[in-house]
């Protein structure tokens, strides 16, 4: 499956949900499909966002949160399972593309490539939901059954080493900080409150 096949089959889910990205072929492809306010990228990051979606998680808890991971990224901040799995906020998805390479950065292959499991190691953290999806019809299965649990997840999906022609926008940083912020207060004043915890 192709990554970009993958989020356009999701897309139409996350118009209200908090939406991390990692650097690179993630970014520039969701932003490709269709760049809204909900959407942070978390650009000269790498490893970083499943450890940002955790936060905002955390402390909005009346908000779903959907992290677009890679492999690559996620085994370089193995520690970010652990962590997760400590906390386990129930409106937390952690999705990971998985591609066995560092696609952005010239294709080396990760350790993904020789038989690592990436849903095995999220399950002995101690993450109580993982799956490994190899098509766009399971991957959708997954994400909305994960969704529908409202129990921390992480899905491995398996795509192929293809991605965009170029991986930077034209969407500036600070414009994509600020823009996300004044979403984040705006819900917050909409919204109503949740009274179950997030853990």
């Amino acid at each position: 499956m192709l990554r970009l096949d993958a989020l356009k089959s999701v897309y139409d889910r996350l118009a209200d949900r908090v939406v991390v990205t990692i650097m690179g072929a993630v970014a520039a492809e969701l932003q490709a499909i269709g760049h809204r306010p909900n959407h942070f990228y978390l650009q000269h990051a790498m490893g970083l966002a499943s450890s940002m979606g955790l936060g905002v998680a955390l402390t909005r808890p009346d908000l779903s949160v959907v992290v677009f991971d890679g492999d690559g990224s996620i085994l370089m901040n193995l520690g970010g399972l652990t962590t997760l799995a400590r906390y386990q906020p129930r409106n937390l998805l952690h999705v990971v593309f998985d591609n066995e390479s560092l696609l952005s950065v010239g294709g080396f292959p990760t350790a993904t490539s020789t038989g690592s499991d990436i849903a095995a190691m999220a399950a002995a953290a101690g993450i109580p939901r993982t799956a490994t999806v190899r098509t766009v019809e399971d991957f959708v299965s997954a994400f909305d059954d994960a969704i529908a649990a409202r129990e921390l997840t992480t899905i491995v999906a398996k795509v192929e080493a293809k991605g965009p022609a170029g991986f930077v926008t034209d969407l500036a940083l600070l414009e994509n900080r600020f823009e996300f912020q004044r979403w984040l207060k705006k819900t917050a004043n909409t919204a109503p409150r949740t009274s179950q915890p997030a853990s």
